[in-house]
């Protein structure tokens, strides 16, 4: 349980990949982190792209990015929602700031675009948003897993183990 005591941040809007947001929360419970879902409300039910649902434990509004460790940011349509609210652009920003572990698959690079952390990271997402990457200039490059720092990015469902896994270990690193 090299996890255990570590706090993540799994922020959810309706519309996400629910591989992209499930296999991450799964994968880092079962190694004891406590992924706490935070969406626009608490205790709301989200439905993800292909109706898998789940509940938000808080609200953007009542988090505080120095009690968490971590923050996962999910890919499919919900980055577009989740980019325009400005609690989650402040913890995104919050979490750059610290240099703690911040993950994006696919879409979710929109996430950190509109929270202007990319300028010179290298990072991957889906090919459908490369352009939007490296307007925001970031080095894109077409990788399963890019880490740079503390940003930790994948392209898609296809490459969740090792996005996970590198998630992890980097949560795990001690600080």
């Amino acid at each position: 349980m090299r996890l255990q005591g570590k706090k993540v941040i799994q922020l959810v809007e309706h519309e996400f990949e629910d591989l992209e947001l499930w296999y991450p929360v799964l994968r880092l419970r079962e190694e004891g982190a406590d992924v706490q879902i935070v969406g626009p409300s608490a205790g709301e039910t989200y439905t993800g792209k292909y109706g898998v649902p789940i509940q938000s434990d808080l609200a953007f509004t009542d988090v505080d990015a120095a009690d968490y460790d971590a923050i996962l940011v999910p890919g499919g349509w919900s980055p577009d929602k989740l980019r325009r609210y400005p609690d989650v652009l402040r913890l995104v920003k919050d979490m750059n700031a610290a240099r703690k572990p911040i993950g994006q698959i696919c879409h979710a690079g929109w996430v950190l675009i509109s929270a202007k952390i990319l300028n010179g990271v290298k990072v991957t997402s889906t090919p459908g948003i490369r352009d939007d990457m490296e307007n925001a200039g970031a080095v894109w490059l077409d990788e399963p897993v890019v880490i740079d720092g503390h940003i930790i990015s994948s392209r898609r469902p296809p490459d969740l183990p090792p996005y996970a896994k590198a998630f992890a270990d980097a949560l795990a690193e001690p600080k």
